[in-house]
């Protein structure tokens, strides 16, 4: 999910643009969502705080009344925040375009607000371009866990495992579970460990990917998985895990 923030000061423009926005997210069928629409650039940065493993595309005024924070300000301290940001600026001021240059922000477009139909159009277009950055700049990043099982050779990408697990008979054999099947391969959970570190291990014979946890029975002791496997957690790692998962 791409978040989409605004940042204009003047309340009739802020709107509108939300407006736009909206209309062309729900249009399109794009997985974007408006999270933030403001005047005041402290609230920006105070949702990126909050949120820091969230991507976004940022409309923003370079002019705006504020006493610490224009624009292009705001704009830097958001790439800070958030390396792979897509900002676009919505301004009155054609000739500041030159700063985007200057510092280096690597805008998507820089939007005139005299012709609004010309801020609809291009607003759409940067909607879609932001998209299609973010989808292009998600295959980029999904990673693979390579096994070689039954004579074949796979490439399971991470956000497909719910988990491994320490075969039962079998020595130094591991089996790897997904929502529509398993895998089993030689191997020792705690050499997988190292290869998936973003995974939790939550029992001696389990490693669990905790963004297929759905819920967490404490009674049970067992996390329970997207598709309503179970998983049991030791006693001495629950309260860890359940923060884990809460810091998602």
């Amino acid at each position: 999910m791409l978040h989409v923030l605004i940042c204009e000061d003047d309340l009739m423009q802020r709107v509108h643009i939300a407006s736009i926005v909206t209309r062309h997210i729900h249009t399109e069928g794009v997985e974007m969502e408006l999270v933030l629409s403001s005047g005041d650039p402290a609230e920006v940065l105070a949702y990126l705080n909050t949120h820091p493993d969230k991507r976004g595309l940022y409309f923003l005024d370079i002019d705006l009344q504020h006493n610490e924070m224009n624009g292009m300000d705001l704009a830097v301290a958001i790439k800070e925040a958030d390396p792979y940001a897509k900002i676009v600026f919505i301004t009155t001021h054609s000739e500041l375009a030159y700063l985007t240059y200057e510092h280096k922000i690597g805008a998507i477009d820089y939007i005139v607000k005299n012709n609004p139909e010309d801020v609809e159009a291009r607003t759409m277009a940067c909607i879609l371009a932001a998209y299609q950055r973010h989808q292009e700049e998600k295959s980029a990043l999904r990673r693979y866990f390579k096994i070689d099982a039954n004579g074949e050779v796979w490439r399971i990408p991470h956000d497909d495992i719910l988990f491994f697990e320490t075969h039962t008979s079998v020595e130094r054999r591991v089996i790897l579970h997904m929502e529509n099947g398993k895998l089993d391969f030689r191997g020792i959970l705690r050499d997988v460990a190292t290869l998936v570190p973003e995974f939790y291990r939550c029992h001696k014979s389990f490693l669990v990917n905790p963004s297929k946890i759905t819920r967490v029975d404490k009674i049970a002791k067992e996390a329970v998985m997207a598709n309503e496997e179970r998983v049991p957690i030791a006693a001495k790692k629950m309260s860890e895990l359940v923060g884990t998962i809460g810091a998602r």
